[in-house]
């Protein structure tokens, strides 16, 4: 796999790539008359515009063209992935890629994200700052929000995803629950959610050894809102991962404790 900036001899492998994309992927999200707007707005002059300011990175498996992302300034734009090599893992290549070219130069990105990349930013910590709308000539209203993300902390903790490994029975994270962690000095939070977590947040600090002390509060599938606390001590396993042995206890209903292992989760 590279990642290459595109030259003006790869106009046609970016627009193949935009175009492919917009048209196979975004009837499922939008109506026709948006799926239009995308693409017109996508055009070659624009397109060309970009390249000619080196803006415009694509992605290789080999001679195959992949994928693309425009970084303009503290801007994350056109990040696309052929249809069939989507849920590969390719554009989360792509979106670290861009978020290293701009934390080079600035302490936050923005982008408007489209319905289809949306899990895809919020897995990766980035979160809604406004709401926008645009009336096409069609009458139809696109309707999409900016997210934002701020550079991580150099801390242990910033960027990492966790999942369930063992808990106690009382417990309710399941190995269905995946915690995605952000970190700003001593500062650390976490949104969780899956099995029988509807969502979940977590928000504490870091101590002076590495461990956590954390509150964390969520919905679970049958409607009810927990809460609890705990204290998370890190392993480094051999591979290089963290292995995260935690000690909790419930402050609500039973007030019963519990014991459970999350480990980092290989990208």
């Amino acid at each position: 796999m590279k990642i290459q900036v595109a030259e003006m001899a790869d106009l046609d492998i970016v627009k193949n790539i935009t175009d492919q994309t917009i048209r196979e992927i975004y009837p499922h999200y939008y109506p026709s008359g948006v799926v239009r707007f995308f693409l017109e707005h996508h055009n070659r002059e624009n397109l060309l515009s970009d390249i000619k300011a080196q803006l415009v990175f694509l992605l290789f498996d080999g001679e195959k063209s992949i994928g693309t992302v425009t970084v303009r300034n503290n801007e994350i734009c056109r990040l696309f992935v052929r249809p069939s090599y989507q849920k590969q893992g390719f554009g989360q290549q792509l979106l670290r890629f861009a978020e290293r070219e701009i934390f080079e130069n600035y302490d936050a990105i923005c982008l408007d994200y489209s319905l289809p990349a949306k899990g895809l930013y919020l897995k990766y910590g980035y979160h809604e700052i406004s709401a926008q709308s645009i009336r096409l000539n069609n009458k139809q209203v696109l309707c999409y929000d900016v997210m934002k993300k701020c550079r991580p902390d150099d801390g242990l903790y910033g960027g990492k995803i966790f999942m369930a490994k063992e808990n106690s029975t009382n417990g309710e994270v399941s190995r269905q629950t995946m915690f995605y962690y952000h970190q700003q000095g001593m500062l650390v939070w976490a949104e969780y959610s899956g099995g029988d977590i509807v969502k979940g947040y977590l928000s504490g600090k870091v101590l002076a050894d590495n461990s956590l002390e954390f509150y964390y509060q969520h919905m679970n599938t049958g409607g009810e809102m927990r809460i609890g606390k705990c204290h998370s001590t890190p392993i480094f396993l051999a591979d290089g991962r963290l292995e995260l042995r935690e000690v909790w206890q419930w402050l609500d209903g039973d007030l019963s404790p519990g014991t459970s292992v999350v480990i980092e989760k290989q990208l």
